[in-house]
């Protein structure tokens, strides 16, 4: 957001032009819930928030039985626990949930039911958790990592890992009566991917879109669409390098109308990507990770309501662990494909996020981390983005040659005074280099020959 406010001084016969414009945020990370295993352990998966305006997940472990609950949290933190996995009834939960045209939510647990090969369930608003389909690896697919979309004609559509009639894993309808269709069998062998870890998007024409982490032409994984009737056409393969390796994250279509991503590998620096899909299949890559700004991005991203694109990494960033690859981080995408890291995890506040970022009703970003926090069983997290008001020039006093500028700052903020001579310019000039503020008035001094003109401007920097 761009703030600016403009003042005209004259002084000393010194005209003075203030024009402040203001790109900084501030941020301030939450950890609203910090899993202790009796409630719950490892969220893989991300939150959404549901009609009544509560937050729902899952965790991977803990929980009475130790696999995996269903919980809720209200945008306060306020947590309950609503239903414990007990392996008969599915295991291990990666996946989010969606929340159906019915009222009730729906998932997929990783493994457990009478196959251990995973399950589709339906949890109703009182708690009443119904198995609908029970997954066979053959037939069926198993490992079910993603969760579910409910599409334009009310079915359930999801992947599974592994598994089906060509073992690499399958794309599937489950219809309001249960009946689990495969749509697609991915061959582990074959050139149009397979292995699929992400769940699927549906666009306005009906049409499945996701991606693979393994296979294609050059075996780093896929990008693929797929009709509800089971048309399958693969769309772009990775390479590996350039353009990323393995994406283990959903598709998200942007405002645009382009389809974002990420990749866990590859790219420049082999810690991953964030690439934009184009409907005529060109791919660009915008960010390849350098693990000081994050590495192995293992989730989707999401568009916020200011244009920007928002992610997580599940390692790097500036705190180092005992792996050397940093906790993870949060980060800030621009649609000028500029990347800013918003949080740097360091263990107590969090670690390894999975899962990728919601935007609540209130406008803060909530999200999960499958470890670290208080007990190191994960979090719950809120990210607080705010700007800092902008800086204001406060007094002018003229000693001698000396100019002396005071205006007002956000302890923390960097900026940048410039300065032109004449209105005329196009650029202006950097006085000195950016300053760090240490208080909320800062001082500027300049040296000024007799009877001078100068226009100076103060930049808050992002």
């Amino acid at each position: 957001m761009m703030k600016h406010t403009r003042t005209i001084l004259r002084i000393f016969g010194i005209l003075l032009l203030e024009l402040i414009v203001s790109h900084a945020q501030a941020v301030t990370l939450t950890a609203l819930v910090s899993f202790a295993g009796t409630n719950g352990a490892f969220p893989s998966a991300g939150l959404i928030q549901a009609k009544d305006g509560n937050f729902y997940g899952t965790t991977a472990s803990g929980g009475p039985g130790g696999y995996g609950t269903v919980f809720r949290m209200t945008p306060s933190g306020t947590f309950t626990n609503l239903i414990a996995f007990n392996s008969t009834n599915g295991a291990g939960p990666r996946a989010g949930l969606v929340q159906g045209t019915d009222g009730n939510f729906y998932g997929t647990t990783y493994n457990g039911g009478s196959n251990n090969a995973g399950t589709v369930f339906q949890l109703t608003t009182n708690r009443a958790l119904t198995t609908l389909v029970t997954l066979t690896f053959a037939n069926t697919g198993a490992y079910p990592i993603a969760g579910l979309i409910q599409g334009q004609d009310g079915n359930f559509y999801g992947t599974t890992a592994i598994g089906g009639t060509n073992s690499g894993g399958t794309a599937f309808q489950v219809m309001t009566n249960r009946t689990l269709t495969p749509l697609v069998s991915f061959n582990i062998t074959g050139n149009v991917g397979n292995s699929p870890y992400a769940g699927l998007v549906q666009v306005s024409d009906g049409t499945l879109y996701g991606t693979t982490y393994q296979g294609g032409t050059n075996g780093f994984g896929t990008i693929f669409k797929v009709t509800t009737n089971g048309t399958f056409l693969p769309l772009h393969s990775f390479n590996g390098t350039n353009d990323g390796a393995n994406p283990s994250a959903g598709l998200v279509q942007g405002q645009d109308g382009s389809f974002y991503g990420t990749t866990f590998n590859g790219g420049t620096n082999g810690y991953g990507t964030v690439f934009r899909f184009a409907t005529n299949g060109a791919l660009a890559t915008l960010v390849s990770f350098g693990n000081t700004n994050g590495a192995y991005p293992q989730a989707a991203v999401v568009q916020g309501s200011d244009g920007s694109f928002y992610g997580t990494t599940y390692a790097g960033g500036a705190y180092t662990n005992l792996s050397g690859l940093g906790y993870g981080t949060v980060f800030k995408l621009g649609t000028n494909g500029g990347l800013t890291t918003l949080i740097s995890f360091d263990g107590t506040n969090g670690s390894s996020p999975e899962a990728g970022l919601i935007q609540g009703a209130d406008g803060n970003l909530y999200g999960t981390t499958a470890m670290g926090g208080t007990n190191g069983h994960g979090t719950v997290f809120r990210l607080t983005i705010t700007a800092p008001p902008p800086p204001e020039f406060q007094a002018v006093m003229k000693i001698g040659a000396t100019l002396t500028m005071t205006w007002s700052a956000t302890v923390g903020q960097t900026y940048q005074m410039l300065f032109k001579t004449n209105l005329n310019q196009i650029t202006w000039n950097n006085f000195e280099s950016t300053v760090l503020a240490t208080n909320e008035v800062m001082t500027t001094l300049d040296t000024i020959g007799p009877d001078p003109r100068r226009f100076y401007r103060v930049l808050l920097l992002q």
